[in-house]
């Protein structure tokens, strides 16, 4: 099975290197692995033994980025290597200054697995939540390296629970330990004989709170929203900027602001609110700030922090791609809403049902609740408190993790 998995891994890399030729994401893919063993040789003497974390992107590296700090700020000769699949995270954090080091991983064949931990010589590898490459699993078992899963959530439908699933069943039980977000998790992995489980939590509210509790300002929002209400609308796509051009000219006192998940969409973004009078984050002046209605950010890595300026927050993707961070937000105290495709998150299923955020299909769906809102400032007031108090149960999940992988 091990071979066939290994030839399917080759087949898809053939596939990206087709695609490079018209699509720029997967010329990047393979752009940033071409004399990669090389960099490893040239990086890694012997003597590093770093903890490996690998990411697939950018999503998966902010889970990880609270534990490495928690490995730095206490183990501060000790090495980190971060390795992402994806161009959308490397390309982003390729310079961060976090981890020592920073590289692509190469695909998961036996012979790639094999030179891969012969250079680098890890201590223990770290994967955040759903990165099952079972040649590097396989190689780093029989070098009795140990390796971890964490931020892990499973699904009674996947493959692993199905009688096909044996084989990759068999695979996840040379791991060395799982921490998992939910009891759901834990239980299926102990049906399938796993039982080096424990249910730690999420790293991301670790990440989210240390974000929050920085004290900054962010002069252009202020200058933008004034003595306006805001909704801050995070990682959006087209059918959340329709959804969000139909709503605004009923929401009289309100700003918006819109973080598009590819900023190289500005364009179509500005035409889907050309009735309004919009901004560009790149080319406002202060009398535009203070002028316009609509506030289309068109760079990366602060949308984390507008959302501390939201009164009402919308996260974008559940009309298609899936619900992108939704933590970001609830870490301020302030009712989120998104589309329906949110079933696969856990942390939108638990503040939906808690009524700390809400799945709505229209733009209709919205304004109800954003007039009940205006009418009832309790019920605002008791939403915000929802997702603030959420949040601070669920800190914590680095402190636990640190203490097992290093036995403290």
């Amino acid at each position: 099975m091990l071979i066939l998995f290994s030839i399917s891994i080759i087949l898809y890399t053939l596939g990206i290197c087709i695609a490079a030729l018209f699509n720029e994401k997967a010329r990047l893919w393979v752009k940033g692995r071409m004399g990669q063993f090389d960099k490893l040789a040239e990086t890694f003497k012997g003597d590093e033994h770093p903890v490996w974390v690998h990411s697939a992107s950018m999503g998966e590296y902010e889970q990880a980025r609270p534990l490495i700090e928690k490995i730095k700020r206490e183990k501060p000769d000790v090495k980190v290597l971060v390795t992402f699949y994806s161009p959308s995270g490397y390309e982003i954090r390729k310079n961060d200054p976090l981890p020592d080091y920073i590289f692509y991983l190469p695909s998961d064949t036996r012979r790639h697995a094999k030179r891969f931990l012969q250079i680098v010589q890890p201590r223990m590898a770290i994967f955040i939540k759903y990165e099952f490459w079972y040649n590097y699993m396989n190689q780093l078992s029989e070098r009795n390296i140990p390796f971890y899963y964490v931020s892990a959530i499973f699904r009674s439908n996947q493959y692993f629970f199905k009688p096909i699933g044996k084989w990759f069943a068999k695979q996840l039980r040379k791991a060395s330990g799982f921490f998992v977000q939910n009891k759901e998790s834990e239980d299926l992995l102990r049906s399938i004989g796993i039982p080096q489980v424990e249910i730690c939590g999420d790293t991301r509210f670790d990440r989210v709170y240390a974000i929050a509790t920085q004290p900054y300002t962010l002069d252009f929002v202020e200058r933008f929203k004034q003595d306006r209400k805001l909704i801050v609308a995070g990682s959006t796509w087209g059918p959340d900027e329709s959804l969000l051009a139909q709503l605004l000219p009923r929401m009289q006192g309100y700003k918006l602001i819109v973080a598009p998940h590819e900023i190289t969409r500005k364009a179509e973004v500005q035409k889907t609110f050309s009735d309004f009078k919009t901004v560009l984050f790149t080319e406002a002046t202060d009398e535009m700030l203070e002028t316009s209605d609509v506030l289309i950010v068109d760079t990366i890595g602060m949308l984390s922090k507008i959302y501390k300026y939201s009164d009402i927050s919308y996260i974008g993707g559940a009309f298609k791609t899936g619900l992108h961070n939704i933590l970001e937000a609830a870490v301020f105290g302030v009712p989120l809403f998104f589309g329906p495709k949110y079933s696969h998150f856990n942390e939108a299923v638990m503040l939906v049902e808690r009524k700390g955020a809400f799945s709505i299909r229209s733009s209709e769906e919205m304004f109800s609740i954003l007039r009940h809102f205006e009418e009832e400032s309790d019920t605002y007031k008791a939403t915000c408190d929802i997702c603030r108090q959420y949040v601070a149960e669920n800190i914590g999940a680095c402190d636990k993790i640190y203490k097992r992988i290093f036995l403290i």
